[in-house]
């Protein structure tokens, strides 16, 4: 199914948009199974598909979150309680904390200043006014197209020939806002910063920057298969789903949608090059290393990947005293195939790839307030120039 269909299924549907108005009386609970039989039951009410799982069910004493309407609170509470399962309100009033993560209006501030959450035809202004302000350093890119023909417009920077490449994607689930803004923040500070620590970094490699990767799923939330298990390393492999309707279904084949298909001819394009891949999502505040499907499989340099990451989540502490914890995608949150980091780990000789979960654990999850973009912008690019210092 393509992702138009998707998106009108969200619409008659249970798929959700972060729309205010159809969130008054939502809740968020957080409930942690502490029995085998109690992790099953709750396996089971998320295939139901009747509430949106913003922490999905991994494994024992581990907290899933998830949203509940109104209309199905009772059934609900009911459910915990034939399993004896405990479920505390984690956020008490969903839409409330929409109009909060969106706090202020856009007419106040036209400029990109990390102070608000952008809109897509925000964002990409903005990238395509880099080049005429850094000329011969930035070039405007399109890593793709997607369904509703929009670009997946990104920027490369430059400061001299000959280096090796990082690439940056965000935004390739649609309701983490926090993923874009986060990228944009570091892709600013790589061209504008005046410390020393940045500056080495930043003209020490090229960077192929992409925001926001499915640039339809961002514009509707603003105003659905999961682009992250659609790609084409052992698809379906765990972690995925064939439901159509599901926050994780895979498609109906790897690279079955045009947004995964069309970026990753594009990242073969520049495959020779590339040293660093980094992958942002929210949230849960988790650094992941490949790989994400069933099974044992790790990276050849793994030993090296945990290494490296538990010094950049270090130097991610420093400023904020933000904790990130670091681990293979199966141990350290669930299993889950089909990622784009996955694929390019798997395809090509890169030395570091690694998933970003950012801010919080979950008293906001998807709805992180606008107050916090430039903090976890800042510690997260602590985080990224120790990775590129550490293979310097």
């Amino acid at each position: 199914m393509n992702i138009a269909a998707l998106v009108l299924l969200s619409i008659v549907g249970f798929c959700i948009s972060l729309t205010p108005l159809q969130y008054k009386g939502y809740k968020v609970y957080r409930v942690i199974p502490k029995t085998f039989g109690q992790l099953v039951a709750l396996r089971n009410l998320e295939s139901e598909g009747l509430y949106d799982f913003w922490r999905e069910v991994s494994s024992l004493h581990e907290g899933v979150d998830v949203m509940v309407p109104p209309n199905l609170t009772k059934y609900f509470k009911n459910y915990l309680e034939n399993f004896n399962l405990d479920g505390q309100v984690f956020i008490e009033d969903v839409h409330k904390l929409i109009h909060k993560e969106r706090s202020n209006p856009r007419a106040f501030s036209p400029r990109h200043d990390w102070k608000r959450y952008q809109t897509l035809d925000e964002l990409n202004d903005w990238l395509q006014s880099l080049p005429a302000l850094y000329p011969g350093i930035v070039e405007t890119v399109v890593g793709g197209i997607s369904y509703e023909s929009r670009k997946i417009l990104g920027v490369h920077v430059s400061y001299k020939s000959g280096n090796k490449a990082v690439f940056l994607e965000g935004g390739i689930h649609a309701r983490e806002w926090i993923a874009p803004a986060t990228v944009t923040f570091i892709l600013n500070e790589l061209l504008t910063s005046s410390d020393p620590s940045v500056r080495s970094v930043a003209q020490s490699r090229d960077w192929y920057i992409f925001p926001c990767i499915n640039p339809d799923g961002y514009e509707y939330t603003q105003i659905d298969p999961d682009g992250n298990r659609n790609w084409g390393y052992e698809w379906m492999q765990g972690g995925s789903n064939n439901n159509s309707c599901s926050d994780n279904y895979a498609g109906s084949a790897p690279f079955s949608e045009i947004e995964s298909l069309s970026l990753s001819q594009y990242i073969d394009s520049i495959s020779a090059n590339l040293e660093v891949y980094l992958s942002f999502h929210s949230y849960s505040q988790l650094l992941l290393i490949p790989f994400g499907h069933q099974g044992l499989e790790v990276p050849k340099n793994n030993e090296e990947l945990h290494y490296i990451g538990n010094k950049a989540m270090n130097a991610l502490a420093k400023r904020y005293g933000i904790k990130y914890k670091v681990g293979n995608v199966p141990d350290t949150i669930y299993v889950a195939s089909g990622s784009s980091t996955d694929w390019v780990a798997a395809n090509y000789k890169i030395r570091l790839v690694y998933t970003f979960e950012l801010r919080d654990t979950g008293k906001y999850g998807f709805l992180l307030p606008e107050e916090q973009i430039i903090p976890t912008g800042q510690e997260t690019l602590d985080a990224v120039v120790s990775m590129i210092k550490q293979i310097k």
